[in-house]
């Protein structure tokens, strides 16, 4: 997933970013809602984590403001205002999620990988394409019966076939899913883990549309 962190605590934006990118997913995170704003118009995001209270404002307003301008991008509050009240407030300006801190980042990494399921559209996280087994929460492959060892990186490529099975993504879609705005992508990535994931789960496991993209083959069992 490609997420972008709001939040201005140096200590706990280090240890939520850290743990995402650990996680596999393309993290861009700013200290002010002005640089949120402005990341949201360059940049399709597919999570958005996000503080109540920053320096240039409160991040309900920034919430308001997204939704009435039609966005979906799903949001989790991440905040210490723990009353009823607060959490109310941000679920009905259009919050998906609301964890108080201090969290587990185990936690934290669960609530992402269901609420990406929900947009997904698919809130089962077991899915069997052939001859292979995809556990979304556990972040576990096997084939043919056998467990496969994936980097995060190849995880991080994979899971966004298995959550979107009939689309088409294009290089620069895939690119924005696994880098931040400032990570160096080297031209042929993309290539290089596809090329990775075809030996390792079979090479009819992606499809490559000439001049396209790439999306999720279906997997039989050759090599």
């Amino acid at each position: 997933m490609r997420i972008l962190l709001i939040e201005d605590d140096p200590v706990l934006g280090v240890a939520v970013r850290d743990q995402i990118v650990a996680d596999g997913h393309g993290t861009d995170w700013v200290t002010r809602l002005a640089d949120a704003a402005d990341a949201v118009h360059v940049a399709a995001f597919d999570l958005i984590l996000l503080d109540l209270m920053l320096p240039d404002g409160r991040g309900s307003d920034f919430l308001r403001t997204l939704r009435s301008a039609g966005a979906a991008t799903p949001v989790m509050v991440l905040t210490a205002r723990d009353q009823i009240s607060d959490r109310i407030a941000a679920l009905d300006a259009g919050a998906d999620d609301y964890l108080v801190k201090p969290f587990d980042l185990c936690e934290l990494s669960a609530r992402i990988r269901a609420v990406g399921r929900r947009y997904a559209g698919n809130p089962n996280p077991l899915v069997t394409l052939g001859n292979i087994e995809v556990d979304l929460a556990a972040r576990s492959v096997r084939r043919a019966g056998q467990a496969v060892a994936l980097t995060a990186r190849e995880w991080a490529l994979f899971e966004a076939f298995v959550q979107r099975p009939h689309q088409l993504m294009s290089k620069p879609q895939l690119e924005e899913r696994l880098y931040s705005f400032d990570a160096e992508v080297e031209s042929n990535a993309i290539e290089v883990y596809v090329a990775r994931l075809r030996k390792k789960l079979g090479a009819d496991v992606i499809e490559t549309v000439r001049g396209m993209g790439y999306r999720l083959g279906t997997p039989g069992g050759g090599a």
